[in-house]
């Protein structure tokens, strides 16, 4: 042991736990972290805003996770403002069930209460967001605290831990141990669990496996795959999961979550069994539980997750396990189908996958550059491990659509909804996975609320392509804007920057697309730049949505 100061001994501990980066947004709250990142070896990638560090930060750990790490996203902010900016990413870590660890510089202990410069009390802000916030007081417990930080954020339900840093304490000075890195807990199930799911599966006429969550691996996807063929089983994916599974798989019926395929939604309601992995039941994937009536599901309920605390938070089931979804995944690729049942499932599932090549042919949109054919083209193109990711609006019903995922660990997106969200992941997974190609696709709205962290990726040698859907307007709000009050067009419209040309001024790759037969060039010039690049659609504002036109929804409302 030797003699540090608060900033130095958080940093070694982030070391010892394996942190390889950090996301922040410096402040004078901090600067003693700042002099212990110092020749430290982790990298601390510079950002624009602290809501896109968060959202970068959470990308990060939703990397971890898919690689099986088990190691929490890492963000640093200031007090107040840059902890208030900060907590949309943390609301997206807890959506999303993500490890996350937030700290936030903090005013000096003898300040408080006082409403000094910046104070913002980080328990009473962050308690509903956050599994857990807690301020260190003691210089000498800054180990305990990140060992006990680490714990949760990645236990049972993953998530965000906010930890608030008085600037008194980590400039004072102490001799403490490091503690070691969380010990592995071995996740198991029990040969009695698999039998009872097995069991239940095997009484069913009309089974459907969906598998969600953030704690998913190759392996597991692998596991899962092979359990679905085994035992024929139609398998979806929750909201914003369709990497958990190759979506060229002949028992892969597609996702369930915003803009579903109505016939996958109509087959949930069908369905006598389900078996959820890992995935929270909720309102995006029950069609805000219109598919499955909480009350009366209809169906048996065979849900496994690893909180158990999330079991019967909505819908009772009628097995519940607190396990891994991925180990029980690899017990039930081990277990062999009881004779004959593939065959009376048949029919069902292959029902199942014809509704879900039929929901992917184009449903042809007006104007010269359609969304579908872009989609369709970078389906058909890009790498199989190209990364993928989106924020929020009706552009990302496009890509859920069209887009067939192929590996595991290809789709970022937030399950929460968050706007502003796919670029700052595009820049965390460019600057992860350098040489690998990162496509961040953008609505307008979108982009524009976070779009100032294209100078953190020109920075950190980020080079994500950015595809822009530029329709002009906040589509999704201007879609159900047309369904209540139809022509009565208020707060949706949207004056735009020349995207492309903005690219170029951060000293990126830019151009501008006008017709969906130039895509493919562009593109291709966008690639060989081997820089931050951006590629503005002009899109028709008639072309509102993958399944409507604004004409057809206003005129829905009116007929």
């Amino acid at each position: 042991m030797a003699m540090r100061h608060g900033g130095q001994i958080l940093v070694d501990q982030l070391k010892r736990h394996g942190v390889a980066r950090v996301f922040s947004v410096p402040g004078e709250s901090f600067l003693a972290v700042l002099d212990g990142l110092h020749g430290s070896g982790i990298d601390n990638i510079v950002c624009r805003h602290e809501g896109g560090a968060a959202m970068m930060a959470e990308a990060d750990g939703k990397m971890n996770a898919a690689e099986g790490r088990g190691l929490p996203g890492i963000c640093l902010v200031t007090r107040g403002p840059g902890a208030s900016n900060a907590a949309a990413g943390v609301h997206v870590a807890r959506q999303d069930s993500t490890p996350m660890i937030l700290f936030v510089g903090q005013i000096e202990r003898g300040h408080r209460d006082r409403e000094a410069f910046q104070e913002v009390d980080c328990r009473a802000m962050f308690a509903p967001l956050a599994k857990w916030v807690a301020e260190i007081d003691s210089t000498a417990r800054v180990p305990e605290y990140l060992s006990r930080a680490f714990h949760i954020a990645v236990s049972g339900r993953p998530g965000p831990v906010v930890l608030a840093l008085p600037e008194d304490m980590l400039n004072a000075i102490a001799e403490v141990a490091d503690i070691p890195a969380p010990a592995p807990v071995p996740a198991t199930v029990s040969a009695a669990e698999v039998a009872a799911v097995a069991q239940a599966l095997a009484g069913a006429e009309r089974p459907l496996v969906i598998a969600g969550g953030t704690a998913w691996t190759a392996a597991a996807a692998a596991d899962l795959a092979q359990f679905a063929a085994n035992w024929g089983l139609p398998v979806a994916v929750s909201f914003r999961r369709q990497g958990h599974v190759d979506n060229r798989d002949a028992h892969y019926a597609g996702d369930l979550g915003v803009g579903m395929n109505p016939r996958l939604g109509a087959r949930l309601q069908a369905a006598d069994c389900i078996l959820v992995l890992g995935a929270r039941i909720g309102d995006s994937l029950t069609r805000g539980y219109e598919l499955i009536d909480p009350a009366a599901p209809g169906k048996t309920i065979l849900h496994v997750y690893p909180d158990a605390s999330e079991l019967g938070r909505v819908y009772r089931p009628d097995l519940g396990i607190v396990a891994p979804a991925a180990e029980m995944a690899a017990a039930l690729a081990a277990l062999p189908a009881p004779e004959g049942l593939a065959a009376r499932w048949a029919d069902w599932t292959t029902a199942a996958r014809l509704d879900y090549e039929r929901w992917q042919q184009p449903r042809e949109t007006p104007g010269a550059v359609k969304m579908e054919a872009v989609v369709g083209w970078l389906s058909a193109n890009l790498p199989e491990d190209a990364i993928l990711t989106n924020g929020a609006g009706n552009y990302a019903a496009f890509l859920h659509r069209y887009f067939r995922f192929k590996q595991h660990g290809t789709q970022l997106a937030p399950t929460s909804g968050s706007m502003g969200y796919g670029f700052p992941a595009a820049v965390a997974a460019s600057i992860r996975h350098r040489g690998r190609m990162v496509v961040c696709m953008a609505g307008d709205g979108c982009l524009q609320m976070t779009l100032n962290e294209m100078s953190t990726a020109l920075q950190h040698g980020a080079a994500p392509i950015v595809v822009v859907a530029n329709n002009g307007q906040y589509g999704t709000i201007r879609m159900h804007q047309e369904r209540h009050y139809p022509a009565r067009v208020s707060g949706t419209g949207l004056a735009n920057p020349d995207f492309a040309a903005l690219a170029r001024a951060y000293g990126g790759h830019g151009e501008v697309v006008e017709r969906g037969e130039d895509f493919a060039q562009a593109f291709a010039r966008a690639r060989a730049a081997g820089t931050l690049a951006v590629i503005e659609l002009r899109l028709d504002p008639e072309a509102l949505s993958a399944g409507a036109t604004l004409s057809e929804i206003r005129a829905e409302r009116q007929g």
